[in-house]
């Protein structure tokens, strides 16, 4: 595969990957009838410590959530023939 077309590969992961959390994010908060959204409290205080903790320290579980998001592209970045 020439690099190019590896790049636009992974560039359409990651857009999936973040078009995705972001469905996610607003499925967690409160919409309003104007269209805006509240993140709930308890989101904004899981989040904010997430942001903070290096992935060494997370809990198992959310390591597990980052490893997902890399499956979606390990194929690509793991083939010998790039």
């Amino acid at each position: 595969m020439i690099k190019e077309e590896l790049f636009e590969k992974l560039a359409d992961i990651e857009h999936q990957r973040w078009a995705d959390w972001q469905k996610y994010v607003h499925s967690k908060c409160i919409k309003n009838s104007d269209g805006t959204l509240i993140i709930p409290k308890w989101a904004v205080e899981q989040w904010e410590r997430q942001i903070n903790t290096p992935y060494s320290e997370l809990i198992e579980d959310e390591k597990e959530k980052d490893r997902e998001q890399v499956r979606r592209y390990w194929n690509l970045i793991n083939d010998e023939s790039i």
